[in-house]
């Protein structure tokens, strides 16, 4: 990522942004790259292969069929672990790493991942430096941090700490761990931290709309974003915001269909691995009950018992006419 080029990044998401989705967002081509869901490292160190299994854009040269570059996230508490594990994911084909501060999940908290961290700044220096050192100049190692444990005022020493131990950029969830994903998000304080770095800066959390792009961008003065939920709940924001950015995407479609994307999944899936394919009902399934619970899709009761990909499409199908 460029300090002074523009950037939007697909958010890691456990369980919505994996190979399949991440292919399909290649194919709309709105993000400038994706980052993969955590993979944890905990007691040992990690072989390639595990990458592999995890992020198969690795036997790609980290990119998903469709062209969209995968950065490879880690996550976890041991500074040795994670750079041999960092080590490791660069033999399987990882062009950068990102480390993960940022994950509420009590069950990583209570093993000494993700935010938990951000309670002891000094231990992001230290993982983040280790991971560094341990790769060449060339390969680029980022942090995402949310605002602090329980306060959003952690932010400021946190991101020092993470550009102190060699961040090339930092993604900051403008949240803190207590607040999970509730109310309000600080745009503000993004701002403040932009201004005291010498790394970019990469703002997240709330954006839903173009709008709130918009009012995000003003507040934090920020250049570089990154889209989760928002991205999957309205398929139309990414390549608005993308546009808004001035980057090289499609011209924005005035609608969609709902039935294209889901077809767009369902295929990409079965290039995948038994479970993935296998699960392909499922995570349509729990794709459209994300856009039930945080856009403006309807219909998800009419499609939630269905049990095969034919019955599914074919009701889809009828709701869409």
């Amino acid at each position: 990522m460029h300090p002074d080029k523009p950037a939007l990044l697909l958010a890691p998401m456990d369980g919505f942004t994996d190979s399949p989705m991440r292919a399909l967002q290649g194919e709309i081509g709105s993000f400038t790259f994706a980052v993969s869901e955590f993979i944890r490292v905990s007691n040992n160190t990690l072989p390639p292969k595990v990458f592999q299994r995890d992020v198969p854009e690795l036997l790609n040269e980290g990119q998903t069929s469709t062209g969209l570059p995968v950065q490879i996230q880690i996550l976890g508490g041991n500074p040795r672990l994670m750079a041999e594990s960092a080590q490791s994911a660069l033999k399987a084909g990882a062009q950068s790493i990102d480390i993960n501060f940022g994950c509420p999940a009590p069950t990583v908290n209570n093993h000494d991942g993700g935010a938990t961290l951000l309670q002891k700044p000094q231990r992001v220096r230290e993982v983040v430096a280790a991971v560094r050192e341990a790769l060449p100049a060339e390969v680029s190692v980022s942090a995402k941090l949310r605002l602090g444990w329980d306060d959003i005022q952690q932010v400021h020493e946190n991101a020092a700490m993470a550009e102190a131990g060699g961040a090339s950029w930092i993604v900051i969830h403008a949240r803190t761990k207590m607040q999970r994903y509730r109310p309000p998000v600080h745009w503000g304080l993004l701002n403040e931290v932009r201004k005291a770095r010498k790394v970019p800066i990469v703002a997240n959390g709330d954006i839903w709309t173009l709008q709130d792009f918009q009012r995000c961008r003003e507040q934090t003065g920020c250049r570089h974003f990154m889209l989760g939920r928002g991205a999957l709940v309205n398929p139309l924001l990414a390549t608005q915001v993308a546009q808004d950015l001035g980057l090289r995407v499609k011209p924005s479609p005035k609608s969609f269909l709902w039935s294209n994307l889901l077809r767009g999944l369902a295929r990409h899936s079965q290039n995948q691995t038994d479970k993935l394919r296998k699960n392909t009902l499922h995570r349509l399934k729990q794709w459209l009950n994300l856009a039930r619970k945080f856009g403006s899709f309807e219909h998800f009761d009419e499609l939630k018992r269905l049990q095969t990909q034919e019955e599914f499409f074919d009701r889809m199908a009828l709701l869409e006419l």
